[in-house]
């Protein structure tokens, strides 16, 4: 995957950059979901992302045939489904919450790839699972009283993302950065169409109708926001797929956890959410195992790191 010479210093950058970015335009989300719908906003956003990738590929960045094309499909069928689900709880829950969920998916990659593919795994990153868990737990903080259900989306999303990397591995050998980026992206714009086709639609206002409605007002405040999405998204993943190429995959996959201080910072800056004392804790845990299961393996981080595949 390196094409140069390592820059552990440069690729820390690059990687806390794209975490920066993801960080921030995550946190505009609430501006589109006061309005418009989850389905058009991937939609939108999924056809302006592969136009962007179709002309960085017109002019020789890349090239967009893949060379297995139901490969691609799984993968990015699992990969944005768990963006789907990612995006819909951010209208729900606190972005803190959302990312966490996401971040236990090296925890699953490790539970599938032991008990599905046979892999050994040893008793640190079987410890890393249980800290990591236990950290879920206490980001989640479920009320038994009062379970919400809801709540444990995001580790459904942490899930399915697990899935897409184990399968990027597996399927998309040898595919190209600008493949798996446009399969991602355009598998989310025909996730977010068919949801506008299949739906029936809601009349529900505000925030609260974000999922069930089918499509919102495509005015310029909107097309604004949309563009930002697609242009933050490309840019995160654009930074991380250079760390990668910079760096060794275990010591840069430490660095994407920097999403989980952005988000959060982000989410207080412009929300005014916080987070508990033991959701930090929680937090640290998640960060401090997907730490040691990527220190201690030959395989790059699953979260958005498969978008570095060459």
């Amino acid at each position: 995957m390196q094409d140069v010479a390592v820059k552990p210093g440069l690729a820390a950058i690059c990687a806390v950059s794209g975490m920066a970015a993801l960080g921030l335009t995550d946190n505009f989300v609430p501006y589109i979901s006061e309005r418009g719908s989850l389905w058009q906003f991937h939609f939108v956003r999924g056809i302006m992302a592969v136009a962007i990738l179709a002309v960085l590929a017109a002019i020789g960045f890349g090239i967009l045939r893949p060379q297995r094309f139901w490969a691609v499909v799984g993968r990015s069928l699992f990969q944005s489904g768990a963006m789907l689900i990612y995006f819909g709880c951010l209208a729900f829950l606190p972005i803190g919450v959302v990312v966490a969920g996401l971040f236990t998916s090296p925890l699953f990659v490790l539970l599938i790839s032991a008990v599905f593919q046979g892999k050994p795994v040893g008793p640190w990153r079987w410890g890393a699972v249980v800290v990591g868990f236990a950290g879920a737990l206490m980001v989640i903080r479920p009320d038994p009283n009062d379970l919400d259900l809801v709540a444990f989306l995001p580790l459904v999303a942490g899930v399915l993302y697990a899935i897409g990397a184990v399968a990027t591995r597996a399927w998309c050998e040898g595919e190209s950065t600008l493949v798996m980026t446009a399969g991602f992206f355009g598998m989310l714009a025909v996730m977010g169409a068919l949801g506008m086709l299949v739906l029936p639609g809601s009349e529900v206002t505000g925030t609260p109708g974000f999922v069930s409605r089918t499509w919102g007002p495509l005015d310029g405040s909107m097309w604004f926001w949309f563009a930002v999405q697609a242009v933050g998204s490309l840019l995160g993943i654009g930074l991380l797929v250079r760390a990668y190429q910079l760096g060794e995959a275990g010591h840069v996959a430490i660095f994407e956890y920097a999403l989980l201080i952005f988000a959060s910072f982000w989410a207080w800056v412009l929300w005014g959410q916080t987070i508990s004392t033991l959701g930090f804790v929680g937090m640290a845990m998640i960060a401090g195992a997907g730490a040691v299961i990527a220190l201690r393996s030959d395989e790059p981080s699953p979260l958005r790191a498969p978008e570095s595949v060459e």
